[in-house]
């Protein structure tokens, strides 16, 4: 038996396919079975086969709603505020929000403690 090349080095990077590796691959009907490639294509795992009813009835339907969702908001900043922001990589809305959320909490319990 001839040996086949990994498709993976020791880093996990994958490497080029040769022509041989492509004479050798075959379609994937021809391999896995059809209640797998009917299951599959329902988005069922692998385990558990599942009818179009059930898969109906346990299908995700986008994200769970939060108890507290955010509001879309247009504002207008200055162009050095939304640069530095951004330069801190992604996530930069979400850190400036976090700022103005610590913000106004201070500026919360500063204001309760002046009307006690």
């Amino acid at each position: 038996m001839r040996k086949i090349k990994p498709l993976t080095n020791a880093a996990g990077d994958v490497r080029k396919l040769t022509s041989a590796d492509f004479k050798r691959m075959r379609p994937a009907t021809e391999v896995l079975s059809k209640e797998f490639l009917d299951n599959w294509r329902k988005g069922g795992h692998i385990i558990k086969h599942v009818s179009d009813a059930e898969y109906e009835a346990i299908k995700k339907r986008g994200r769970l709603k939060s108890e507290r969702p955010k509001m879309p908001v247009t504002m207008r900043l200055d162009a050095d505020v939304v640069e530095f922001f951004r330069s801190t990589g992604a996530g930069w809305q979400t850190r400036i929000s976090a700022l103005l959320t610590a913000h106004a909490k201070r500026k919360t319990q500063s204001a309760s403690k002046r009307a006690k």
